[in-house]
């Protein structure tokens, strides 16, 4: 099965507001809805204008973080951790299914891109679309960092 991947040589560049942690004993998903579910309490009992995207990182040490970019004024001192994160080479799939479907995505998005002879790195970065109650229609976006390809020879 091939993925309508696109490989980007661009800057992405993304300021988030959440809460980061490490996923204790690998549970990578729960650790996010954790730290998801309490940022998003602080957002809301703060009245943070936000785009509405839940922005979950995986990275290096086994550290999630997970975010929302803010529309309105840097969020106060509520406690939100400031994450920025900088891609200059990066791989790019949207997913438009259940979220169930997730982690088997994103393996076959690792597994296309090795065999393109692409190495990848963290982070990962999914970015989820806005919530429907038809699942065959929710969108995720699917960012992982490239390391850069070797020139062949001169």
């Amino acid at each position: 099965m091939s993925l309508d991947l696109e490989i980007i040589n661009d800057i992405f560049s993304i300021g988030i507001y959440g809460y980061g942690a490490t996923a204790v004993n690998n549970d990578y998903s729960g650790t996010a809805f954790r730290l998801s579910g309490r940022m998003w309490d602080a957002v809301k009992a703060n009245v943070l204008e936000n785009k509405g995207k839940n922005i979950w990182v995986y990275d290096k040490d086994k550290s999630v973080f997970a975010g929302v970019e803010l529309t309105g004024s840097p969020a106060p001192e509520i406690g939100l951790e400031h994450k920025i994160i900088t891609l200059h080479t990066y791989a790019y799939f949207k997913h438009i299914g259940s979220y169930n479907l997730l982690k088997q995505a994103g393996l076959l998005m690792r597994n296309e891109l090795s065999t393109k002879g692409y190495e990848t790195r963290l982070p990962y970065i999914e970015i989820y679309g806005h919530w429907t109650t038809d699942e065959t229609n929710l969108e995720t976006e699917l960012l992982i960092a490239l390391s850069p390809k070797p020139a062949g020879p001169l």
